[in-house]
């Protein structure tokens, strides 16, 4: 509150008794000198006029009867008596209409100077009430007059001087501001470190809108874009509200590839239809607006307390990722390079074990923070290509036939199962199977954090070569892994259908790069790190053919003569065996 009007305030409750006696006064004086006459010309004059008004009007139809009956005699055979009747009649109309519009006239011009009188007794009345009343609180409250005017100027210039210090604040704040440099101003500023708030459970802020405008082309409209609720809103240059964009509830949002742009994100329905495609201006902005719609998405602000409940989750979840959708756009991590090792592994009643390790590692020890996680399979033509290929054609999308992998022919094992890609991300080290207990923990993390419930489900064919992804729609190879690139491999400790596997490959630049691939399959994992423990025995004992033949001895045969691993099948969408994809190996 102003110093002047809290001086006000402080002054009037002292003198509350005195000033409510003198309304007292006012009050009584303005209703008798003001109100009175007003209410007198209302009920007075104005009723006398209406009354004259309506007898006038009586008269005059009197008059009209009468003249109508008068109208009416007839021409011939008059009546003397009945012709004087009827002019007495109409006479005597005449005089009363005559009389009755004489005293409605007269009353008429009246009116005009009592209105004026009407007018002019209340405004009279008002302004003697009122000097009556200054005349009455000057002479009480004189005597502070002069203290309270000089508190008040006192006042006045104080408050000059506090204006005139903020006026010369804020003039040197503007020196400031001019004499920074202009990277303040750019939207990505602080790209390589930004200060990113993921508590967020409301957002607001200028975005770029995807909008489809043909079959095959797009234009991008700014807009302004605010969360109200579990509601994206958008409200448009000029209008005065916004409307309804997107239902965030339930829903899902991550980091993608967008027509050759930078920070989009889509955001998708629980149904699993894609949505929107947004556009932020700075990596801090993609990734709070990642952020703030997933912590809506959860219905965190339903609850009592949202801002303290999203910082648990985010305190008790991994550090955020941002998912990517190829390898291409992979981070370079700083993974040490490091000799290629083989696990030693002990083979006990058909089950793989590794040997215990002396002490378990720290998880930055396995995996850098901040890793990158892709969600999706959809690879390069050229990723995984054997190298040795030459100048072998490749399918510019991204795929590659059947006929492009003969060697599966000839293999000594196939097994075949049905898995879905949880994710992939790059590792440090390769020298324990706890770096892929570590990925399975991080991808499910990451796919929980985002919100990522859909999986590709694709047919993973275990040769003595190599490690085949195939789509089971098309039977095209997604990607291809030669068995000699994976160096560790394990199934899930206590989710048994959970199974994972590190690949080594070099890179251009003569290092080498660990990644781990994460599945979640129809069968046990252990059955997949059989298959694969047993590809890699095949090939250790291929240039041995005595021990290759003891090797294959002790795998039992079918009818047919084929090798059958573990006496199982994988099983088709439904759970059932299928008889097209037996489990076998020709001999």
């Amino acid at each position: 509150m102003p110093a002047v009007d809290k001086l006000l305030l402080e002054e009037a409750l002292q003198d509350s008794p005195q000033l409510n006696l003198l309304h007292t006064e006012l009050a009584k004086q303005l209703a008798d000198t003001m109100v009175l006459p007003i209410i007198q010309f209302r009920e007075k004059d104005l009723t006398e006029v209406s009354t004259l008004k309506d007898l006038f009007g009586l008269a005059s139809n009197e008059h009209d009867l009468s003249m109508a009956k008068y109208s009416r005699l007839p021409k011939k055979k008059e009546n003397e008596k009945v012709k004087t009747e009827v002019g007495k009649e109409v006479a005597a109309a005449r005089r009363k209409q005559h009389l009755s519009s004489l005293q409605y006239y007269c009353a008429l011009n009246a009116l005009q100077y009592r209105k004026q009188m009407a007018m002019m007794e209340p405004m009279i009345g008002f302004a003697h009430g009122q000097i009556n009343f200054f005349k009455k609180g000057a002479e009480m409250f004189s005597k502070r007059m002069d203290s309270f005017l000089s508190s008040v100027a006192d006042m006045v210039q104080s408050i000059q001087v506090e204006l005139e210090a903020e006026a010369e604040k804020m003039r040197v704040s503007q020196q400031e501001l001019l004499s920074v440099d202009e990277s303040v101003y750019t939207p990505d500023s602080d790209v390589a470190a930004p200060q990113i708030n993921r508590n967020l459970i409301q957002k607001a802020g200028y975005l770029n809108l995807r909008n489809k405008t043909g079959l095959v082309t797009t234009t991008w409209e700014r807009l302004y874009f605010f969360t109200q609720g579990g509601n994206l809103m958008c409200q448009p240059r000029g209008a005065v509200a916004g409307g309804l964009i997107q239902d965030l509830d339930n829903c899902s949002v991550m980091a993608v590839d967008c027509e050759d742009r930078r920070y989009c994100f889509q955001i998708t329905t629980p149904n699993g239809k894609s949505g929107i495609i947004l556009q932020a201006e700075s990596r801090k902005e993609n990734e709070e607006w990642i952020c703030a719609i997933n912590n809506i998405s959860r219905q965190i602000y339903l609850t009592d307390n949202p801002e303290a409940v999203a910082i648990k989750l985010n305190q008790t979840a991994l550090q955020a990722v941002t998912p990517i959708t190829s390898f291409g756009k992979k981070q370079e991590s700083s993974c040490p390079s490091q000799n290629l090792k083989n696990s030693e592994m002990e083979n006990e009643n058909d089950k793989i074990v590794p040997k215990a390790t002396a002490s378990l590692p720290e998880a930055e020890e396995l995996i850098a923070p901040g890793t990158p996680i892709q969600f999706d399979i959809v690879l390069p033509a050229t990723e995984f290509l054997d190298q040795n290929r030459g100048s072998r054609r490749t399918n510019p999308f991204g795929e590659t036939e059947d006929e492009s992998f003969p060697e599966a022919e000839d293999s000594l094992l196939q097994q075949m199962f049905i898995v879905r890609f949880l994710g992939s991300m790059a590792v440090k080290t390769d020298s324990t199977t706890e770096v892929i207990y570590e990925a399975m923990r991080q991808v499910l993390a990451a796919r929980a954090i985002h919100n990522i419930f859909r999986m590709t489900e694709s047919h993973l064919m275990v040769t003595s070569q190599s490690l085949r992804l195939i789509d089971p729609q098309t039977q095209v190879s997604r990607a291809n892994f030669e068995l000699t690139s994976v160096t560790q491999f394990a199934a899930h400790q206590e989710n048994k259908r959970l199974v994972g596997f590190v690949i080594r490959v070099p890179e251009s630049t003569g290092e080498e790069s660990l990644s781990t691939y994460i599945f979640e399959s129809n069968s046990e994992g252990e059955k997949i790190c059989y298959a694969i423990n047993l590809g890699k025995e095949i090939i250790e004992v291929q240039k041995d053919p005595e021990a290759l033949a003891q090797l294959m001895l002790s795998i039992p045969l079918t009818n047919d003569g084929k090798y059958v691993l573990l006496n199982d099948q994988p099983d088709d969408d439904d759970g059932n065996p299928n008889e097209h994809r037996g489990a076998e190996s020709e001999a």
